[in-house]
């Protein structure tokens, strides 16, 4: 991976993050304010939304690391956290090698 990817690629996952946070959060507060479900069915659902976002999250995010980062970003580009102005300023190659199209997860 080239220095000049690795430096830009930490400014889009930490944007990322950001964007997922916001959804989740977003998320959350329909499952919250929707007052004609049940109040514990909407607990229940909340608490596997949190579950499922945190397992999510992991997957996408822990271990910042070169030898991870391009698997990262594929899921952040499946996911839609990263959009192509902050994809701007990455080589060709890490671009290519990190679209979710060939692996069917967009």
């Amino acid at each position: 991976m080239k220095e000049s990817d690795w430096k830009k690629f930490k400014v889009i996952k930490e944007k990322a993050i950001e964007r997922f946070c916001s959804q989740a959060l977003e998320e959350f507060e329909e499952v919250i304010s929707n007052t004609e479900e049940h109040v514990h069915n909407r607990y229940l659902l909340l608490y596997k939304l949190v579950q499922n976002r945190d397992k999510e999250m992991a997957l996408i995010f822990d271990y910042h690391s070169r030898s991870r980062a391009a698997m990262q970003l594929t899921a952040m580009r499946a996911r839609g956290l990263a959009d192509e102005s902050l994809l701007a300023g990455l080589s060709e190659e890490f671009l290519e090698q990190t679209d979710p199209k060939p692996f069917g997860w967009n």
